[in-house]
């Protein structure tokens, strides 16, 4: 440290050069914060610990083909299932295409399955008592300024009511809150009664969307999943059974591999930058090859010049990486309130911890054969003007 001095001296000498390297340091570290947030949202997706005791049971052949509802008391008899609810994709829109939120028709015990869902039990009564009653999450409740006794009008994507109208209603009667504050996202949704969905479309009616069984024993999910499958096979509505995280994976990387998307576009940000940086740095060197000279002259060893060359560089980065990665950390919450919770609400400490030891690799390669000049350097010969 009581080279400090030095080596910030050093770094600053040419200050608009040095400025915009850090600039350069700190977009791409910034980039790398948002990116690797990103990532990090959609590598745990499917990770959660709620639904370990739940399948999903869907058509093998696509999750928009329905299932028949004479399914269900056979899935309801297979040993190890302790309870079904099933539900449909419903995909109704709200006043306009741009206030999407999923919405879906369920069973009346749709949520005695979920208990990662809190809601009051006079309101889950109303909600199997009333026929057009539906429940929303808080935060959609929130966000459109919803209460209960209000009516929510859904324009039909898929289906329409059998006396032609497109447009679906229904009474709030429930209000939910997602038990963990950290997955806020599950309070963005709509469910309303199956029945009534089933009653009113013109056509698929008694068709089931997809069936949740309930484990009695989360150690017995592979044996009843294949238990499930069996009831169909080589029939015409064979089903695929998998637990719910394994369904948000597979749902998840139908978009992309988002994990190799980033990394290939970080590696492309970094590999500009180290030729960047590494210009910078071979230039602070080469100008200042009389000073080392100098500084060798003076009692500087050849180890003392190598590491503060070395020093200059990891410096160079380290500061313009901590500061692209606090203003990631500063826009990572309001981005992810701007998505409704889908984003985490802070940039995580493996973000932190991995970018630190990024910028410290960085620097010392872009820093390796200035430094190693400097060290070789010989003092007759820099003085000399050779």
């Amino acid at each position: 440290m009581k080279y400090l001095h030095l080596i910030w001296a050093a770094l600053f000498r040419r200050k608009a050069r040095t400025i915009f390297t850090l600039a350069s340091v700190m977009a791409a570290f910034l980039l790398f914060g948002l990116l690797d947030s990103v990532r990090a949202a959609f590598g745990d997706a499917g990770n959660s610990v709620a639904g370990v005791d739940r399948l999903l049971v869907m058509s093998r052949i696509s999750m928009t083909v329905s299932l028949p509802q004479s399914l269900l008391p056979r899935i309801e008899a297979v040993p190890g299932v302790k309870e079904v609810a099933y539900g449909n994709w419903f995909g109704g829109i709200y006043q306009d295409p741009r206030n999407f939120f999923p919405n879906e028709a369920v069973s009346d015990n749709f949520l005695d399955l979920f208990d990662e869902y809190e809601m009051p039990a006079d309101q889950r009564a109303a909600f199997r008592n009333t026929r057009t009653g539906a429940i929303v999450g808080a935060e959609l409740a929130q966000r459109f300024g919803w209460k209960i006794g209000d009516k929510i009008p859904l324009q039909a994507t898929i289906f329409p009511q059998r006396d032609g109208s497109n447009t679906w209603t229904f009474d709030l009667v429930g209000i939910f809150h997602a038990r963990d504050r950290k997955e806020k996202n599950r309070e963005s949704i709509l469910f309303f009664r199956w029945k009534y969905l089933d009653e009113s479309r013109p056509f698929d009616r008694g068709r089931i969307g997809f069936y949740v069984a309930q484990l009695a024993d989360v150690n017995q999910a592979d044996a009843v999943a294949h238990a499930i499958d069996a009831i169909s096979a080589n029939s015409d509505h064979e089903t695929k059974t998998q637990s719910e995280n394994a369904f948000n994976r597979a749902f998840v990387s139908q978009f992309a591999d988002i994990g190799l998307i980033v990394a290939g576009i970080m590696s492309a940000v970094f590999f500009t930058l180290i030729l960047l940086t590494g210009n910078t740095m071979a230039q602070a060197v080469r100008e200042r090859i009389p000073e080392l000279a100098v500084l060798k002259t003076i009692g500087f060893s050849n180890r003392s010049v190598l590491g503060l060359v070395l020093a200059e560089s990891v410096l160079l980065i380290l500061l313009g990486g901590l500061i692209g990665i606090a203003l990631a950390a500063l826009i990572v919450p309001v981005m992810s309130t701007q998505v409704r919770g889908l984003l985490p609400d802070q940039v995580r400490l493996a973000t932190w911890l991995f970018g630190i030891a990024m910028m410290i690799g960085i620097g010392l390669v872009v820093g390796a054969l200035p430094a190693l000049r400097g060290m070789r350097l010989r003092i007759v010969d820099a003085l000399a003007g050779r």
